[in-house]
């Protein structure tokens, strides 16, 4: 058992024990004090009541007047006696003596309840007058606090204080609090030892079987250690695999200049010059290699730059038309924009631009000749929401490889024909999407080659008249 185990126990313990104590005393006390209240004299309401009435018949009407309100209570079950000073009813009925002594006490006593009256009344007599408390045989004492007549034959029952009831309870309190310190130490153990695994370096632990029963918040709790966990599996994976395959790409290019460098060495001073822009154009590879794994890093690690820059997405779009329109034309190949988004977005310029320069660069390269890629936007008001799409000619690509193309270093068949790509611009390309909290997807078109949707959410809108831009 962990200490967390033990101060659960011992705090659960103490509340339930001193619960346990208040109400036992709590029942003493009220034990106690109902044992106190114990009289043979009605001291309810009722009898108080028909005191004062009686006390006032007999003050002015006399004792024949007092003699018919006892007979007419009689039928009502009300036993009103009323003694002289020799003890002796005006009904001539036996008195208990005890009943006549405490009688006399309780007029003496000066209670604000007037259960006991004395009246002197006009034949010279004083009559102490007062109602017995009626027996209750079925439990408990009567109104006037008597116990029931079962009990007082038996005579006076001992008060104690209920230790066996605080026994009980206490064996009770300390076996819920055992099962409660238990129900919350158990996973949390299990939590510990899932920690420790995962901070040596084991991420297959899993605590779903473990809290599969429960349903608190210690198993979310170990269901968010789960998907911690295996998000982590997800990255060292991707981190062992982009080392594998940046190792690859580079080597390539590292072979290639130690050949073009052995060369230069034995070549003749004519062919030098061949040699040299060979490594020229390996090393400008290179570079730009290793400019898109720090972008991709920079992406990874979620350190975009500033992200909080308003962008006119529109004027970025003209400008990325324009640009590519000198690259298409070269090849023979047209851009047709239709955009009309005079919308801000919230982000990065310079990593949307490229990320968006990436896909439509992508589709310059494979869109066939003499045909037109085209860009379209579409603003949806209600949920702001930018949607552009660009559209080419090309070969498309394989529908069982639609969801890999945006990974790292992945290349599809269409590229077989042109391989100086490394992978990676699509990728970055959605990396930087996602980070200004869009999407990218990609589908083949029905009449032919590979359709690019990019959804950007937007913060300003200002309508204008849509703007054609045609090459």
């Amino acid at each position: 058992m962990g200490r967390l185990f033990w101060k659960f126990f011992f705090f659960i313990a103490i509340a339930q024990i001193t619960a346990t104590f208040g109400v036992g005393v709590l029942f003493w006390i009220e034990n106690l004090e109902r044992t106190n209240r114990s009289s043979e004299i009605d001291l309810s309401p009722p009898a108080s009541f028909m005191i004062r009435s009686a006390a006032a018949t007999l003050q002015f009407g006399g004792a024949e007047a007092l003699r018919s309100l006892i007979n007419e209570g009689r039928q009502h079950r009300l036993q009103l006696y009323a003694v002289d000073e020799n003890n002796k009813d005006l009904m001539g009925r036996e008195v208990s003596p005890k009943l006549v002594e405490e009688a006399r006490a309780l007029l003496k006593s000066e209670r604000e309840r007037r259960v006991v009256e004395l009246v002197k009344a006009a034949n010279g007599h004083s009559y102490l007058m007062f109602i017995p408390a009626p027996p209750d045989e079925f439990g408990g004492p009567g109104p006037g606090g008597r116990e029931p007549r079962h009990m007082r034959e038996r005579g006076p029952q001992p008060l104690f204080f209920p230790t066996m009831p605080i026994a009980v309870a206490l064996v009770a309190s300390l076996v819920f609090a055992l099962l409660l310190a238990w129900y919350f130490s158990y996973p949390i153990r299990h939590l510990k030892n899932a920690f420790t695994q995962a901070a040596s370096g084991n991420l297959d632990l899993e605590l779903e079987p473990v809290m599969s029963s429960r349903s608190d918040e210690l198993a979310d709790l170990g269901r968010d250690f789960d998907a911690m966990t295996a998000k982590l599996r997800t990255l060292m994976e991707s981190q062992r695999r982009l080392l594998h395959d940046v190792s690859h790409e580079l080597r390539s290019p590292i072979a290639r200049l130690q050949v073009a460098i052995g060369l230069a060495r034995v070549q003749d001073k004519d062919k030098l010059d061949l040699t040299l822009e060979r490594i020229e154009r390996e090393s400008v590879r290179m570079d730009k290699l290793v400019g898109e794994l720090l972008t991709l890093s920079r992406l990874e690690a979620n350190v975009p730059g500033s992200m909080e820059e308003a962008i006119a997405i529109q004027a970025m779009l003209a400008d990325m038309i324009n640009d590519a329109s000198f690259e298409a034309g070269a090849n023979g190949k047209h851009i047709e924009g239709q955009i009309d988004c005079r919308v801000q977005i919230k982000g990065n310029p310079e990593l949307l631009y490229r990320a968006i320069e990436n896909v439509l660069r992508n589709a310059i390269k494979h869109t066939a000749p003499d045909t037109t890629v085209q860009i379209h936007t579409q603003l949806d008001d209600i949920n702001k929401l930018l949607h552009l799409s660009i559209l080419d000619r090309g070969p498309g690509v394989p529908e069982d490889e639609m969801n890999s193309i945006f990974e790292l270093f992945f290349r599809s068949s269409r590229t077989k024909s042109n391989s100086s790509g490394h992978g990676l611009g699509l990728s970055i390309a959605r990396r930087i999407i996602e980070a200004h909290n869009g999407f990218i997807r990609a589908a083949n078109r029905n009449d032919g080659g590979l359709r690019v949707d990019i959804t950007l959410p937007f913060m300003a809108d200002e309508p204008a008249k849509g703007e054609t831009l045609e090459s």
